[in-house]
């Protein structure tokens, strides 16, 4: 399959690019910038197009000639100032792209959406998600398949865009001896791996199964975030560090005014997004797609050493 891949010079986008090549697709980037790095650069399996899913005219005909879409633009934090915000992105951005999907005459689309995606979410991140996926379940594409990722985990690469872990080992676990935590520190999460999310992706394009079905793309095991904070201290080579509980309900109304200056490393959507908590059932990810299990464990976070 020739497929048009949006998002591809990101984290989970260049894992994705990489994975279709290794299926023997050929692949078609958006790009806003022309020279933009992209993983793979072997012109004969892989092209660029220039284009913007906030501008619907610069991807006027750039899909013709694909079998299938991946669409996995997304941004974790609004910059208001610049336009870059979860409407524009996450809902408008994806209509657009399913627009000009279905004027193409495509028949396959595999949307990247997150897990906690719903009407009533917690956050504009979750709720301009979720209205990605019902306009593509209007569009009623013969093989449309949405994932919902949790906390997605792997080496980003040197110039690459932090994953979570990474962020948390550089702004928390290394610089700090004791280290703050939200309420008990029992919030759970189910992180994944990059590399599984990437192959999950590539093989829904095929899977007759996949067809209209909605995944949460969620690990095996639950961890508690000082049980993460943990992991990665080790991953670092450090001994696990003492935590300090912080309660909730003084640490909000605090992190929504400084959050809203941009005095602190997280956001109140992401503040809120993470109390609540990250997990799933991860039944029908790993029974419908070959997935190689990759546990969150200092092994498979070896690359902080080098990223920290």
């Amino acid at each position: 399959m020739h497929v048009y891949l949006t998002g591809g010079t990101g984290f989970v986008g260049s894992y994705v690019l990489r994975a279709l090549i290794e299926a023997g697709h050929t692949a078609r980037c958006l790009v806003r910038n022309a020279d933009a790095r992209l993983a793979v650069e072997d012109r004969e399996k892989v092209e660029r197009v220039k284009g913007d899913v906030t501008r619907p005219k610069s991807l006027a005909g750039t899909m013709r000639g694909c079998d299938a879409v991946i669409h996995l633009v997304g941004i974790i934090e609004e910059q208001p100032a610049r336009g870059v915000t979860f409407e524009r992105i996450h809902w408008e951005g994806a209509a657009h792209v399913i627009d000009e999907a279905k004027a193409s005459g495509i028949e396959r689309f595999v949307l990247m959406s997150a897990n906690g995606a719903r009407e009533d979410g917690v956050s504009a991140y979750q709720t301009t998600k979720w209205k990605a996926e019902q306009y593509l379940g209007k569009a009623a594409f013969p093989h449309a398949v949405v994932f919902r990722p949790s906390l997605v985990f792997g080496d980003p690469g040197p110039d690459g865009a932090e994953d979570f872990a990474t962020r948390l080992a550089r702004t928390l676990v290394k610089p700090f001896p004791i280290l703050p935590v939200f309420g008990d520190g029992k919030i759970p999460m189910q992180p994944i791996s990059v590399e599984e999310v990437a192959s999950a992706f590539v093989q829904a394009l095929t899977r007759r199964v996949a067809a209209g079905q909605t995944y949460v793309a969620v690990g095996k095991e639950v961890y508690t975030y000082a049980e993460i904070l943990d992991v990665i201290a080790r991953a670092l080579g450090l001994s696990p560090k003492p935590k300090l509980p912080q309660p909730i309900w003084l640490v909000r109304p605090v992190l929504h005014t400084v959050g809203r200056l941009g005095l602190s490393p997280i956001t109140p959507d992401q503040f809120e997004m993470l109390i609540e908590g990250n997990t799933g059932d991860p039944t029908a990810l790993y029974r419908d797609f070959d997935l190689t299990y990759r546990p969150f464990t200092p092994e498979h976070l070896a690359y902080l050493k080098l990223r920290v």
